[in-house]
């Protein structure tokens, strides 16, 4: 059996999530593992999952409400033990520096490049084995 991520995806808005969907397909480079979505549309969603464990990495919109994908990030590596990598989607590329302060490991702009974005994920799946079998 191919081994499998599961990554988590953090949008109120079900065409980001889609867009994000699309843009990965089944894997997002042929050497990165096949991918499984769990979709989350609230931060308490996203808490309950990451609590609940098996996340290989995190796409966060920052642009959600009532809560953006920046401030969870940040709250997320500062509350939960061994935090996934997180790929924060961002509205403009002059907030690159607010990645940063949220400690995400990459930001990618949106609408979602699919390029760009399969690029991103399948470099934080490379770097963290897939939990999953």
């Amino acid at each position: 059996m191919q081994p499998t991520a599961t990554v988590l995806v953090y949008s109120d808005d079900s065409n980001t999530r889609e867009q994000v969907r699309l843009a990965t397909g089944k894997r997002p480079a042929p050497d990165a593992p096949l991918v499984e979505f769990l979709e989350c549309a609230t931060p308490a969603a996203v808490l309950k999952e990451l609590d609940r464990g098996g996340i290989d990495v995190c796409v966060f919109d920052g642009e959600s409400s009532p809560m953006g994908g920046m401030g969870l990030c940040r709250q997320v590596k500062d509350e939960v033990f061994n935090c996934p990598p997180v790929l924060v989607l961002i509205g403009r590329p002059q907030d690159a520096w607010l990645a940063t302060w949220s400690r995400a490991e990459a930001a990618v702009t949106l609408p979602v490049d699919p390029v760009e974005f399969a690029a991103s994920l399948a470099s934080l799946l490379r770097q963290k084995p897939a939990l999953s079998a």
